[in-house]
């Protein structure tokens, strides 16, 4: 569904003419700056409201930017946040950044949403079992997403998709549009302002972080396995589970080891490497104690982190990220957050800009 777009993309050619940067255009036209940028590489086919908004704010018509033999993207169409996996036909639809995406149904934690339809033959299907406009889409690594997913329809009556990837991924799927959200844990007692730093990094100003929790991350071991010190981990064991380049799993385990990591086999989410060091084939991995405890393994804390949600402030007003705010900032919630392993949620629901 998804096409291969002109060199220079008329939007682009158009904002350039005007001397405005991609940021001055995501103002202009009311939404994020990742947007902007997806739609003039022709990652996104943006929705008629936002193709409107575009136009508007570049003083043309959607048709000289959108239109036939104009190398954009058709306002309205729908295409796939990434390609589905062969013999995956199965997806959810959500609306970002005024785009509609098809996403493959893959396991969420703790979530059993069902499909919103299917495609054959590059045939959509649909149920309407949702508007697109009605879901929250989410990328991290966070164990107890399943569990926010729950409590936030209960509360707000939208629906939250939490894809399981690392940190640096989850970023890279914020800044080309195709999430609301990103979660990042890079933030430690040392370095508190890691997780901003690294946004500024990778996307710019212009974004929000908003605090989950801090919790802590360290070495899982198995249940007879009595080692009581880190240094004699980093002695002891030979095979660990590794995580995937730029996920703070895998830069924590770095930090430990004082080298870089290498493995055939990679780990992408916490409860990969649990069931690693559970299985027999990895003597130990770095994850966070709610995992690890909840698989009956032993755990030794190595840091406390930051669990941050990333969002782009032109969302912050959105239905759907005020939901989520909300609930944050909720005694409930944040009392039923404390009451998990590791996880402290004193600082539940506090918002920084970046």
């Amino acid at each position: 569904m998804s096409a291969a777009r002109s060199m220079q993309h008329p939007v682009a050619a158009r904002r350039r003419a005007r001397g405005w940067s991609q940021d001055d255009l995501s103002v202009r036209a009311g939404m994020p700056r990742s947007s902007v940028s997806a739609i003039e590489a022709g990652r996104l086919t943006p929705s008629v409201t936002a193709a409107l908004a575009v136009a508007q704010a570049l003083d043309c018509s959607v048709e000289e930017l959108f239109g036939p033999g104009s190398g954009g993207a058709q306002p309205g169409e729908v295409a796939w946040a990434w390609e589905p996996l062969l013999g995956k036909d199965r997806y959810w639809e959500a609306e970002v950044g005024g785009c509609r995406w098809l996403y493959p149904v893959e396991t969420l934690a703790g979530s059993s949403w069902a499909h919103d339809g299917f495609c054959r033959e590059k045939v959509l299907n649909e149920r309407g079992a949702w508007d697109p406009r009605q879901t929250l889409v989410l990328a991290g690594c966070d164990p107890a997403a399943g569990l926010l997913a729950a409590e936030y329809a209960a509360a707000s009556g939208f629906r939250l998709l939490a894809f399981t990837r690392g940190g640096g991924a989850a970023l890279g799927l914020l800044q080309q549009g195709l999430v609301h959200v990103a979660a990042l844990h890079r933030s430690t007692k040392e370095e508190p302002e890691l997780n901003a730093q690294t946004v500024r990094e990778k996307l710019g100003g212009g974004y929000r972080l908003l605090r989950i929790a801090e919790w802590q991350e360290g070495i899982a071991l198995p249940a007879l396995n009595h080692t009581r010190t880190i240094s004699a981990c980093k002695r002891q064991v030979r095979r660990w589970a590794v995580r995937e380049p730029g996920s703070a799993a895998r830069e924590c385990l770095e930090d430990l080891l004082g080298e870089p990591q290498s493995s055939r086999h990679v780990m992408f989410s916490h409860q990969a490497v649990v069931e690693a060091v559970r299985g027999g084939w990895a003597e130990a991995g770095v994850c966070v104690r709610l995992c690890a405890e909840d698989a009956g393994l032993r755990f030794l804390p190595v840091r406390k982190e930051s669990l941050d949600l990333c969002f782009s402030a032109a969302m912050e007003r959105d239905p759907r990220v005020q939901a989520l705010i909300r609930l944050l900032r909720s005694q409930a919630h944040r009392r039923l957050i404390g009451e998990l392993p590791g996880y402290d949620a004193a600082h539940m629901g506090e918002l920084i800009t970046v």
